[in-house]
């Protein structure tokens, strides 16, 4: 694959989430974020792939660089939304319960 089509693909998904969240009402958000949280490990996946692949055409140590950064970035976002969620359903626990 070539950086080109790397980087359409990237901007085509990047379209499609947008118009996609974009459309979903405010109150069906919150309970679909929960959700979204385990897809976001796909995320993780999509970027160690993109990594093995552009270490083999590209420079190396940038290309481990911008991986890494994509791995953490998409890392932070499962744990805080897993965070969140923790948050949102504690809201829901009866007082004397845990």
């Amino acid at each position: 694959m070539s950086a080109l089509v790397i980087i359409l693909i990237f901007v085509v998904s990047t379209i499609v989430g947008y118009l996609i969240i974009k459309n979903v009402p405010s109150l069906l958000h919150t309970p679909l974020m929960s959700g979204m949280n385990a897809l976001s490990g796909i995320t993780i996946l999509g970027a160690l792939t993109t990594v093995s692949i552009m270490t083999k055409e590209f420079n190396a140590v940038i290309s481990g660089i911008v991986g890494g950064l994509a791995v953490i970035l998409a890392m932070i976002n499962v744990v805080g939304g897993f965070g969140v969620t923790h948050r949102m359903l504690k809201m829901f626990n009866k007082k004397g319960s845990k």
